[in-house]
């Protein structure tokens, strides 16, 4: 039997090391071999970069590219150690790999570099590898893969070096493209076509950009003040031989090296991505869920597919409103009465959706703002400034309560404790909906077009020290930020870019290139790669469509498949069950497909979603071994 696995970020590696677990796993007692597996088995792993790490990760990139995710939560085996050797289905987590082979590891509560993060994905390679059953060969390939087709009993993949391999078959973890651009992005990129002296960069990982082809001292626009604008930042400052200073009071003080461009940044919220609190919790911490739960919320809704405005967020939100207003408690009067007040809202529940607010004031905390997601993530909607040092002074301020609510930690702080719960409700979430659980309209508007941008901007962000440089940056004048709601325009008079903040008075400034610093939304009806148009134009990839009962139906551009194991369908919906499909080509059928790692200590739903599909891949080997043996 051959497979071959297409993609070997994170997805593709997570496929192969439960494979490799399951496949170590002897079903039966064999009299026959030794081996778990009778039938020999060729495993491919495929990728375009760097196999075992992939492009993302791959271990080449600078190191100024960090994670957003401590090194203590993130592990690429399924299982802790266990006093034996490190092997599929028992591993180091990566500050565990990280500090066992640095003497220099600043702790597991630090972020690493995202090459670092490479490497030790090529660790876990090798440990697979070397603990492959006799039978089972795995072969890395580093190749494109052009085309996929059917044959009478497999697959033939074509790979754009020219060889061709026919596999059983095949695993598609292919991850992150980037999709024909439209809109706005295709009208500053024509203009820079249309004017040689000027740049158009469009979204990508930051370490794909051609950001070194931007000159010393030019003016350059970034669009987007998310994870992906701190790479596009570290890579025009410390990239270009900055240095970030202490400034012996908390602070980071600047030093140029006078290679840098002048970056002007805007976004919608003219807010940079808020800092993750200090981590406070353990690895295997779980958060457990008292009012947000799947069962309340069905129990409670009006529809059969869900609205998520109306059934889903307001449970969200009140646990939200408790932890934070616990934790508010907890500060002021011990965890007794903190205890004392979760009782009551958990009661109160049981006839529909608890007013926490209220219940929280009987509690001596009518004081307490209460948290309004808008404002947190929109925190100059509705405000006009006077000029472009006006919007400073408020950024500043800004940037520097978030510093200090993140300095306070994740669970003593009641804002990021809070906010945190947006963060971990993110499977129950994916369990509402997932495969059209919401009404079109719904998934549209409330879910996608509302929520998660908001979630995103609230329950992602950088480590604490990214915002710092961004303060550091707009004190010494390498950064300005134009303000909320920026626009990034084609200027025909001057034959350069403008970019302004209608909200900021005399904001306007002409910039020579635009870089998109934002994370390329999904689509497999826009993916231009080869093998996305192959599978599109013979219908094995479809893009999902969320039919409403009322006749509504709202395309998604997410690749169509079955629940797990996740197998595409057709135009026909039938699905290829030698066919697997998981990560970010499935996104909006599936929600928060770009989790790029699962977490020490227990299964996440990315080490579940791995484990259907190898149970599933390696079923006909395992089970032709156990038919041996009896």
């Amino acid at each position: 039997m051959k497979v071959a696995i297409v993609g070997s970020g994170p997805r593709g590696l997570s496929v192969l090391e439960r494979m490799a677990a399951r496949l170590a796993e002897s079903p039966v007692e064999s009299p026959v071999d030794e081996s778990p597996v009778a039938e020999s088995l060729e495993i491919y792993l495929i990728d375009s970069h760097q196999v075992g790490s992939g492009r993302i990760w791959r271990t080449d990139q600078p190191s100024w590219f960090l994670m957003n995710t401590v090194a203590d939560e993130v592990s690429a085996f399924s299982g802790q150690p266990d006093g034996g050797p490190a092997r599929p289905g028992a591993g180091p987590s990566l500050a565990q790999w990280w500090s066992a082979g640095d003497p220099h590891c600043p702790g597991p509560n630090s972020y690493a570099p995202r090459a670092l993060h490479g490497r030790y994905m090529q660790f876990v390679l090798r440990t697979i590898e070397e603990n492959l059953p006799e039978k089972v060969r795995l072969i890395p390939v580093k190749a494109t893969v052009n085309t996929l087709r059917r044959t009478g009993d497999g697959y033939l993949l074509a790979l754009e070096e020219g060889a061709h391999l026919t596999v059983d078959r095949v695993v598609l973890t292919t991850g992150h493209t980037t999709p024909e651009l439209t809109g706005t992005q295709a009208r500053l990129a024509a203009f820079a076509e249309e004017h040689p002296h000027l740049r158009h960069i469009a979204g990508d990982s930051a370490a794909d950009m051609p950001l070194d082809a931007v000159p010393a001292g030019s003016a350059v626009g970034v669009l987007g003040l998310g994870l992906s604008f701190y790479d596009v930042l570290a890579a025009f400052t410390e990239g270009r031989g900055g240095v970030f200073e202490d400034d012996g009071d908390g602070g980071l003080v600047y030093r140029p090296s006078g290679r840098e461009p002048v970056i002007v940044a805007g976004s919608r919220s003219g807010m940079p991505l808020p800092a993750r609190g200090r981590n406070q919790k353990h690895h295997d911490h779980r958060y457990d869920h008292v009012l947000f739960t799947t069962e309340r919320v069905l129990a409670h809704s009006r529809h059969g597919a869900l609205s998520f405005a109306d059934d889903a967020l307001p449970w969200l939100l009140a646990e939200v409103e408790l932890v934070y207003y616990a934790m508010t408690l907890t500060g002021r009067h011990g965890p007794g009465r903190a205890a004392a007040f979760e009782a009551e809202v958990v009661a109160a529940a049981e006839n529909g959706v608890p007013d926490v607010v209220e219940i929280a004031a009987g509690y001596g905390l009518g004081d307490v703002p209460r948290i309004d997601l808008d404002e947190q993530a929109r925190p100059f909607a509705g405000r006009h400034f006077d000029s472009p040092e006006e919007f400073r002074r408020a950024l500043t301020a800004a940037i520097a309560d978030d510093l200090a609510h993140a300095e306070a930690g994740n669970v003593d702080d009641p804002l990021k404790a809070a906010l945190d719960v947006i963060r971990d409700s993110r499977a129950v979430i994916r369990a509402l909906v997932d495969f059209g659980g919401l009404t079109p309209d719904s998934h549209r508007e409330d879910f996608l077009g509302w929520y998660v941008q908001r979630s995103s901007f609230l329950a992602a962000g950088p480590p604490r020290t990214r915002l710092r440089q961004v303060r550091a940056l707009l004190d010494c004048g390498v950064l300005r930020i134009a303000g909320p709601g920026t626009r990034f325009l084609p200027d025909a008079a001057s034959g350069r870019f403008a970019v302004h903040s209608p909200y900021v008075a005399d904001s306007r400034v002409l910039v020579d290139t635009v870089v998109d610093a934002r994370v390329p939304t999904p689509d497999v009806r826009l993916d231009p790669h080869p093998l996305t148009r192959s599978l599109r134009e013979q219908g094995i990839w479809t893009s999902y469509v969320n039919h409403g009962a009322d006749g509504g139906r709202f395309d998604t551009g997410g690749v169509a498949v079955t629940e797990a194991p996740f197998h595409p369908l057709d135009r026909a919906g039938r699905p290829d069950e030698g066919l697997y499909v998981l990560g970010i080509p499935t996104e909006h059928t599936r929600w928060f497909m770009q989790g790029g790692s699962s977490r020490p200590g227990f299964w996440t739903d990315f080490v579940q979603n791995a484990d259907a599909i190898a149970a599933d891949v390696t079923a006909p080997v395992l089970t032709s071994s156990a038919q041996l043996a009896a």
